[in-house]
């Protein structure tokens, strides 16, 4: 079993702030091997909530808890359960001596059954497919395996890439995730639309083009659009703005969860040098979200097409600029010039797979940090 010491910690400064740690995550991101690590530990009770048993087994949570004697619960898949979140509330109000761990793969207020989305009592962590970070672990040290074969574990560690398993993620995505969840009944309607923001993902997102290229209302778009969002299979990225009067205002951009999924819908079998750089701009965007989930991300474009892909605001007047680049010295400065005429003050980072060591360069009046992902703080 592959240890994934980051989401450990993760999780464990959870419950440093709240007895219960929500760890959400798309289908076969690794929520269950992750949750089953820690288990094996001997201070966990692992609970696999899709068996039937299980809620016979939680029917009375008070004398279920009562009779815990591991200091850690784990209750894998609890929506499956018919009122998971009593059983959580009872958990962490009657016995807040108790660490509880509860999987799915969206946040509670997404399902119907949870009647109280636990207010107080919980802390979210988004698990990410595998992490720049985490390359090593998972014995990748090609980046491009990792761009073309994405980050869910089981394909990327798989010996080719085989296409039935993405084929197959799509199916169970839609009947076990989105169904369950959302009054979607279409299943075609849904999945163009899943596969064209797939293929056209790191690009900006028009609901009323989308809607007239795939015939599809425009309500229907944005109702789609938000169930993929909630169930964390494209992430949107809104523009930022507000120093200048031809920036970009409303406009966001929309990434795709795995640059396994982007690669087999787009057919780039085998990858290109210059599909690189639009994946390894998604890997970067993952990491940003993974170290720092409390940060709003945006993009910044003005109307002459200049653009900066990251912006980072910290706080007042301080804003961050990430540019990702796969080969450095392809980097153009003029938009991040642009950028800074705007909002001067701020750390600018030009991230590359290609650095073993951080360093500065600058470019006129600009210094930009040109580094790996993990230098970005």
């Amino acid at each position: 079993m592959i240890k994934r010491s980051f989401w450990e910690e993760r999780i464990h400064a959870a419950w440093r702030e709240a007895p219960i740690a929500w760890l959400a995550g798309v289908r076969r991101s690794g929520k269950t091997t992750l949750a089953q690590s820690l288990g094996n530990t001997g201070e966990a009770l692992y609970v696999n909530c899709d068996l039937p048993v299980t809620e016979e087994r939680v029917r009375d949570p008070q004398l279920f808890f009562k009779n815990c004697e591991k200091p850690i619960v784990v209750f894998d898949e609890i929506h499956q359960l018919s009122d998971p979140s009593r059983v959580l509330k009872i958990g962490a109000d009657l016995f807040p001596h108790l660490k509880i761990l509860a999987t799915g793969s969206s946040t509670l207020a997404a399902s119907k059954k949870f009647r109280d989305t636990l207010t107080g009592r919980k802390r979210v962590i988004h698990l990410l497919p595998v992490l720049w970070t985490e390359l090593e672990a998972f014995s990748c040290r090609d980046i491009s395996r990792r761009l073309f074969h994405g980050g869910l574990p089981p394909a990327l560690l798989a010996g080719s890439k085989n296409p039935s398993f993405y084929h197959e993620w799509l199916d169970s995505f839609f009947a076990r995730d989105v169904q369950q969840l959302f009054p979607v009944r279409d299943v075609e309607k849904f999945n163009s639309l899943f596969e064209y923001l797939l293929r056209q993902s790191g690009g900006q997102f028009e609901t009323s083009k989308v809607s007239s290229e795939l015939k599809i209302s425009r309500l229907t778009v944005e109702n789609h659009l938000k169930a993929l969002e909630i169930t964390q299979a494209v992430t949107r990225i809104r523009p930022f703005f507000g120093g200048g009067q031809k920036e970009i205002v409303k406009m966001p951009k929309i990434y795709g969860f795995d640059t396994g999924f982007i690669t087999y819908v787009r057919g780039w079998d085998p990858l290109r040098p210059q599909d690189h750089g639009i994946l390894w701009e998604h890997l970067v965007l993952e990491y940003l979200q993974a170290v720092l989930p409390d940060q709003a991300i945006a993009y910044w474009r003005d109307k002459e097409g200049r653009e900066v892909d990251f912006v980072l605001a910290r706080r007042r007047d301080h804003i961050d600029a990430v540019e990702c680049k796969w080969n450095p010295a392809e980097f153009d400065p003029s938009a991040l010039r642009v950028f800074r005429s705007y909002y001067p003050k701020g750390n600018n980072y030009l991230v590359s797979p290609l650095m073993d060591k951080s360093y500065e360069k600058r470019y006129g009046s600009l210094t930009v940090t040109i580094c790996a992902p993990d230098e970005v703080k």
